[in-house]
């Protein structure tokens, strides 16, 4: 890779890491002041998705593909927890 290239990744880089800065901080807002549980748990899952982008962005910018493994467990897990959630909302049949 050229001095070019690296320069352009790193500028694609922090350009990444400010915008999910910048999202973490809204959906930790949403998960603050969400007016019902159902707001505050897709907010959590939505924090849970930024950390896992967070996750790939630091391993790019630290070339260790091994961290791609970490991002995939947490976006699995997040995603389990989101799905039973849904279905206990579904089987209680309240949304407050």
């Amino acid at each position: 890779m050229n001095g070019y290239e690296s320069t352009i990744l790193q500028a694609a880089l922090l350009a990444a890491a400010l915008m999910l800065t910048a999202a973490f901080l809204l959906a930790f807002l949403r998960l603050i002041r969400g007016p019902s549980v159902p707001d505050r748990v897709v907010a959590l899952d939505l924090v849970a998705v930024l950390v896992v982008a967070a996750v790939a962005v630091q391993c790019i910018a630290a070339d260790q593909p091994v961290l791609f493994d970490a991002a995939l467990v947490l976006a699995l897990v997040a995603f389990l927890g989101t799905v039973a959630f849904a279905r206990y909302v579904e089987r209680s049949g309240r949304d407050d």
